[in-house]
Parts: structure tokens; C-alpha cells; sequence
């Protein structure tokens, strides 16, 4: 709603103010938003704290997707009337259009709390915890939104969304459908629907949502880019062409959008063999998006330093002893592109194997140490922690992994990350399998820095900062090798796995325990929700193409492979 505030002591040209303020209203009303523009900056230009018409700015800013310049004339409204709800919501919209979910929060909270039942401030709390992966708490919001409005298609969509997030596609496919049913040429239901299809193994089928959303909104590159990601480009692709269109009014976009469109056209010239085109693309994504996410460098290399310091040898062995006995957890860890998900799914196609994917229970755990000094924190407090507290920590793990399949014999959990909480897995949980699955290093990275990922892997956006990442990561995993007994983890070398399938799943079953099942080897059939970056490519039987990707860019990946060399 506008705000419709007093006339103005001098009207622009022959207009009173007042007819000026109600000529731009029926302007805007009209869809004629940039005649409203130029009348709404007119009536400002003689009360530059006109409420009603800074909020107008704002809206119409949204409404031509300029999040930016949308943001100073919501925040002036909203310093001038703190208790108008509307500008409060629009304002939180901007920001997470930006990308500044947090920022985005007290707004909403606000704009929630002055009007209880407000349908679009419960769904802009929703959409800014599910960009910041906090879907449990968006799909509240959601829900509370259909409540007071069930045919609210955005809220249908983001609860869709919220669902895809939490690794339940077949709900999301659900919302999806209902969405489709009240506004049949959503572009966003059906770029939804394409998502949770592909997660649900319908390739074709989500291909076909995808390929719908993207002729509804062709010029929105997100679209475009989750479309690319499920299919091979070849020449005079009509999709291609829309993209480079659109790459010549890029300017125009916002930054997520702008990520987006170079991520997608980067993966169509790498698919047509134009390497050097297809690096410019994915240098320019990357670079973009590196902007707005928070990495130090120094602080993750001195944890990991701190890691090792605490867990050493003698550590592991006067603490061991304890933890939860259950042998159920399989963990699979690494580096993101390391074959993960490929191990995962040949375990999930095993009758007594299910898949959890990433789920966060350890790091959200080991985050929850508290202490009145450094010491109750994670990993200081691991020296101090007695057997039974591990146990402890290992049973409340196991119950919320349990939690996905309480008779499977073994369940995984592919967090890839976990390899930083590799000593504390096995004083917590001794009996647990430990998967670490090893790539080409080169492959490895190179494979991060085509993707933007849905989760946090600020390393991966900066050559330089992911090279030296990795090279951390390889001295974790050299002391942690130190540290275990012989045994106590399984290293899956992914070149040796695609050369012989049949040995290296033999191999991993048989570490886990369990008795061969040859449907190990029919993975791509297994019908199994996947959400990891991953998740077409592991529909396919197994192939080798994506070993040496990385060779055709060496000329361009000097910061990368220096960063992968030891300086010790």
C-alpha cells in the first residue's frame, strides 16, 4: 500500500500537491512506473521527507529490480515513520535481494510485530532465514503465512523451497504442484518443481520445469544457471543465445543475478570446448560473488593449526575408551568434489545402508561446546572432556541420525567438512566408519570454483585462497593419519574407483561391514533423494570425463596451482 501523506506546500509545475500525489498513485496503479517516478522525485525535490512518495521510490525500485537504489529511500521512510509496517517489509526485501539476509531480519521482525497477521512480513522472514539455511525456522513462516492467506503463492513457493533445503523433495514437489494450480505460469513454481524433481532422480522430468520456467522469465539468470547445471550445451543452443543476450545488458542486474548469469554461461563454453571464454565467465562469477561472502584465511588455517595441537597421539590414547558404542554411523568426508556423493550412493544402494546427505549434527554439536573461558570450546575442550561426556556426545548424535532410518544397519552422513572433527569422531563415537574420499587435487578445485554452491564455501571463490585451503586440508588429513590406528579409516581415491568400480564398491562395503549386494553397482537406478551439487551427474553410470578437467585451464590457473604447492 502507498502511503498517502499530506499535499505538498509547492506542487511541481501547475499541479497542487495534492493532485500530484494522486496523479502518481494512478501512474503507479497504470503499471506507467517511471512517468510515477519522475512525479514522485518532482514532489520531493520541494519536501525531500515526503513519506508517502519515498516509499513509492522504494516499491518502484523493487518493481524494476533495483534493490540498491531502493535502499536509501526505504530507510529515510522508515526513520520518519517507524511504525508504518509496509516500508519496514520492503525495506527487509531490498536487503535480501542484496543479499544482506541478517541485515534483512529485524525488519521484517519488526514489520511483523506492528501488524501480527501480515501475510507479506511472515513471508519475507521466511525467505531471508531460508537464503541463510535456517529452513526449519522459514518453513514456520511460510506455514503461518499460508494460514492467513492459502491461495499466497509466494509463500507456497518458498515453503517449496524451504522443504527442497531440508532434503524433502517430494513435499517440495507437493507445494510446487499447488502452486501451479492457483498460478499455472509461475515461473518460480516451476524452476522449483525442476529442482526437487532433479533431487528426486526425474531428470527429464525436471528438466522440462526448468526449460518452462525459463521461457516464462527469460531474463532472469538464476533460472537459466539451474537449468544449465542439468544439461550438456551444444551448438546454436537456443538457450545459449538467450544467455549472451542477456550478458550484454548485464549492468542492469543486481550482483546475485550477474553471479548467476556467468556461472551459467561459463558452463555452457566449457561444455563447447571454449575454454578461455568459458574462464573469463567463471573468473567473473567468482570474483563477484567472492565480494559478498566473509572468509579469513588466517583464522581457519590457525583452527586447524589448534585442531592438531589439541588432538594429538598421546591425546586420542589416554581419552579412548569411551563414546557411544553404536556402529551405525558412516561418515564420508573430504574436500567438495572429491566423489562424496558418488560413495554415498553406492553405499545408499545397499538394503541396509541409508543415505542422510549433509546433515549438520556434528559441526552444529561441536559449535555448542560453551565454557566461561576458551577452554569449554571446541577443540580445547576435548582435553579435558571425560569418557563418559564423549559418550555422552556420541548417543545424542547417533539419536538425531538414527532419527532418518531407525532400522537401517548403517546410515551416512556426508557432510564433507567433518574431516576437521575427525579425532573427535573417534573418541565420541569409536565404532563409526570414517570414508575420506581423494581426488586430483587440480580436478578437485577446479570443480569448486565452476559451481556456486547452495551451502557456505566462502574458500572456494579466489584461485589463490582455494589452492591454499586444499593444501591445509592435506596437513589436517596427514596428521590425522598420525593420530588413528591403523584401519580406522577407509581412503577412497576416486581415479581408482572409476577404473574399477566393481573393486573399489567391493572395497567400501566391505569396511563398512556388510555383506556384497550387486546393487551397489547399479547406483544410478537407486531411487533416493540427493541435494548435493552432484546430484545429476550421479543418475549416470559411472564415467571418467571429468578426470583432467582441469588440464585445459592450466594456463590460466597459475594463482591456484601455486596455492596447492607446500610452502613447508
Amino acid at each position: 500500500m502507498l502511503y498517502n501523506a499530506a499535499p505538498m506546500a509547492e506542487p511541481p509545475k501547475t499541479l497542487t500537491g495534492e493532485q500530484a500525489l494522486g496523479l502518481a498513485i494512478v501512474l503507479y496503479e497504470q503499471g506507467r512506473f517511471a512517468e510515477a517516478e519522475n512525479l514522485y522525485q518532482a514532489i520531493l525535490a520541494h519536501n525531500p521527507d515526503h513519506p508517502g512518495s519515498l516509499h513509492a521510490l522504494g516499491v518502484i525500485a523493487l518493481r524494476r529490480d533495483a534493490p540498491a537504489d531502493a535502499l536509501a529511500p526505504l530507510a529515510r521512510v522508515v526513520a520518519l515513520t517507524p511504525d508504518w509496517a509496509e516500508p519496514r517489509n520492503d525495506l527487509g526485501m531490498a536487503l535480501v535481494r542484496l543479499g544482506r539476509h541478517k541485515e534483512a531480519l529485524p525488519h521484517f521482525a519488526h514489520a511483523l510485530a506492528l501488524q501480527p497477521q501480515s501475510v507479506t512480513a511472515e513471508h519475507g522472514l521466511g525467505v531471508a532465514l531460508a537464503n541463510l539455511d535456517r529452513h526449519q525456522e522459514a518453513l514456520a513462516h511460510f506455514a503461518r503465512a499460508i494460514s492467513h492467506d492459502s491461495q499466497f503463492v509466494p509463500a507456497i513457493i518458498g515453503f517449496g523451497g524451504s522443504l527442497n533445503g531440508l532434503n524433502r523433495p517430494r513435499e517440495a514437489a507437493a507445494a510446487f504442484h499447488r502452486a501451479l494450480t492457483l498460478e499455472p505460469d509461475s515461473a518460480d513454481a516451476h524452476a522449483g518443481l525442476g529442482t526437487a524433481l532433479q533431487f528426486l532422480g526425474d531428470l527429464d522430468g525436471g528438466q522440462r520445469a526448468l526449460e518452462r520456467a525459463v521461457a516464462l522469465a527469460a531474463d532472469k539468470p538464476s533460472f537459466h544457471r539451474i537449468l544449465a547445471e542439468t544439461k550438456r550445451f551444444y551448438e546454436d543452443d537456443p538457450q545459449l543465445a538467450a544467455m549472451e543476450a542477456l550478458a550484454k545488458n548485464a549492468d542492469s542486474f543486481s550482483d546475485e543475478q550477474r553471479i548467476n548469469l556467468a556461472f551459467a554461461l561459463g558452463k555452457a563454453h566449457d561444455d563447447l570446448r571454449r575454454y578461455e571464454t568459458a574462464f573469463g565467465y567463471f573468473l567473473e562469477a567468482n570474483s563477484l560473488n567472492r565480494k559478498s561472502v566473509k572468509y579469513d584465511e588466517k583464522a581457519t588455517r590457525d583452527l586447524w593449526t589448534y585442531i592438531a595441537q589439541i588432538f594429538t597421539p598421546e591425546l586420542v590414547r589416554s581419552k579412548a575408551g569411551g563414546g557411544d558404542p553404536s556402529d551405525a554411523p558412516v561418515f564420508i568426508l573430504g574436500m567438495p568434489r572429491s566423489g562424496s556423493t558418488l560413495v554415498e550412493q553406492l553405499l545408499a544402494s545397499h538394503p541396509s545402508v541409508f543415505g542422510a546427505g549433509e546433515v549438520s549434527y556434528l559441526p552444529n554439536a561441536a559449535r555448542a561446546f560453551r565454557g566461561r573461558d576458551l577452554t569449554g570450546y571446541f577443540p580445547a575442550v576435548a582435553a579435558r572432556l571425560s569418557p563418559k561426556a564423549f559418550a555422552r556426545f556420541g548417543a545424542d548424535y547417533v539419536a538425531k541420525l538414527r532419527a532418518h532410518a531407525p532400522d537401517a544397519l548403517r546410515v551416512t552422513d556426508k557432510m564433507p567438512a567433518n574431516f576437521r572433527f575427525i579425532g573427535l569422531i573417534k573418541l565420541a563415537l569409536p565404532n563409526a566408519r570414517i570414508i575420506h574420499t581423494v581426488r586430483d587435487p587440480a580436478d578437485t578445485c577446479w570443480s569448486c570454483y565452476t559451481k556456486l554452491f547452495r551451502g557456505a564455501q566462502p574458500f572456494s571463490y579466489d584461485l589463490g585462497e582455494l589452492g591454499r585451503y586444499y593444501r591445509e586440508y592435506e596437513r589436517l588429513m596427514t596428521h590425522w593419519r598420525a593420530v588413528l590406528p591403523e584401519g580406522a579409516m577407509l581412503e577412497v581415491q576416486y581415479e581408482d574407483l572409476i577404473a574399477d568400480f566393481e573393486a573399489g564398491a567391493r572395497r567400501i562395503v566391505e569396511y563398512c561391514g556388510l555383506p556384497w549386494d550387486s546393487r551397489c553397482l547399479k547406483f544410478h537406478e537407486t531411487d533416493r533423494p540427493v541435494r548435493t551439487a552432484s546430484a545429476t551427474q550421479i543418475r549416470q553410470p559411472v564415467f571418467n570425463s571429468s578426470i583432467g578437467r582441469w588440464k585445459p585451464y592450466r594456463q590460466f590457473l597459475g594463482p591456484l596451482l601455486e596455492g596447492l604447492e607446500d610452502d613447508d
